[in-house]
């Protein structure tokens, strides 16, 4: 297998950098001064063992690739430029590609599966940091992450062992798991908390916020008959596996990293957006989650500064009747 890393921010940097030390084929797709760096001076990873920069391939687009059977798609970018990177893909990766998404959210497979027959969902629990071009971070050690893996929508194949089984020789742990979207909607009720967290930081009171969007989520998945991953279950997978190589090391997770390098976008329409539409589809509201989509997405189109908005002004933008 090649794996062809779309997307070589945080995550997909970072699995990229660790397929490649452990001899396995990679080819990155990167854009603008990260991708830049990485052609000059090649792509540098920190980690609890140190700092390592190493020569891997990256392009702009998957149109520079020459595409060879046995290439596997890792799709990492955010759930908003999704659309766009399937699109061209579509143009030049043979039909038959695997296209694994490790992505936040659970709409990017569904995407996927339109114009792609092999797709694959990831749980990506794997915390890391990429806030400068050319550098990525992975904030756990020795392991740095959980990336299981199955069949989009349900089931695990042939081609499901193998990258799980690459993923493991890369220094993660993956197990391939019949009912992945399960995991990853399990996910999800953690995602909710990213956009307060970007844009209120870990504030007094953020806490009892977060709470609030992620009992709305599961009651809105509860009315909407979708299962998920119940929080023992999640956390007896994570157990201790997962330990920051340097405590307190992250300024904040995905959300905050996009405003703090001012993308001037956020994945909140994926995350929270997801549960507003999932509520509206079922005649409920979630207007917890639809304040932090839209505080989240104000804060990214207008590149205000992360943790910079206080609890109190937060919670009253809710409607009166909450």
């Amino acid at each position: 297998m090649r794996f062809i890393v779309y997307g070589a921010g945080a995550v997909g940097g970072v699995l990229g950098a660790y397929l490649h030390l452990s001899g396995q084929s990679v080819v990155l797709v990167a854009r603008g001064g990260h991708l830049a760096a990485i052609r000059e001076h090649g792509l540098t990873l920190q980690d609890g063992s140190g700092t390592r920069t190493m020569a891997v391939p990256a392009v702009a687009g998957p149109a520079e690739i020459e595409w060879h059977d046995g290439d596997v798609v890792l799709l990492a970018v955010k759930g908003q430029d999704t659309e766009a990177a399937l699109r061209d893909l579509a143009a030049c990766a043979p039909a038959a590609t695997p296209v694994v998404c490790l992505q936040n959210g659970v709409d990017n497979e569904r995407q996927a599966l339109r114009v792609f027959e092999h797709v694959y969902g990831v749980c990506v629990m794997s915390p890391t940091t990429h806030l400068t071009p050319g550098v990525v971070r992975a904030d756990c050690h020795p392991v740095p992450g959980l990336l299981d893996i199955g069949r989009f929508p349900s089931g695990v194949d042939d081609a499901a062992e193998s990258i799980a089984a690459a993923f493991r020789k890369a220094g993660y742990q993956s197990e391939p798991r019949p009912d992945i979207m399960r995991w990853k909607y399990g996910k999800l009720l953690r995602n909710v908390g990213n956009a307060v967290d970007a844009v209120c930081g870990r504030a007094e009171g953020v806490r009892e916020i977060v709470g609030r969007i992620r009992a709305e989520a599961a009651a809105v998945l509860d009315a909407a008959g979708i299962a998920y991953t119940p929080e023992d279950e999640d956390d007896e997978r994570r157990a201790d596996i997962l330990k920051a190589a340097v405590a307190d090391s992250r300024g904040g997770g995905s959300s905050w990293q996009s405003l703090a390098r001012g993308t001037g976008h956020i994945e909140a329409d994926h995350l929270s957006g997801e549960i507003v539409l999932l509520a509206r589809l079922h005649g409920m509201t979630a207007p917890y989650n639809e304040n932090a989509r839209r505080w989240a997405n104000r804060f990214a189109r207008e590149s205000r500064p992360p943790a910079s908005l206080a609890p109190a002004d937060w919670l009253a933008t809710l409607p009166t009747d909450v």
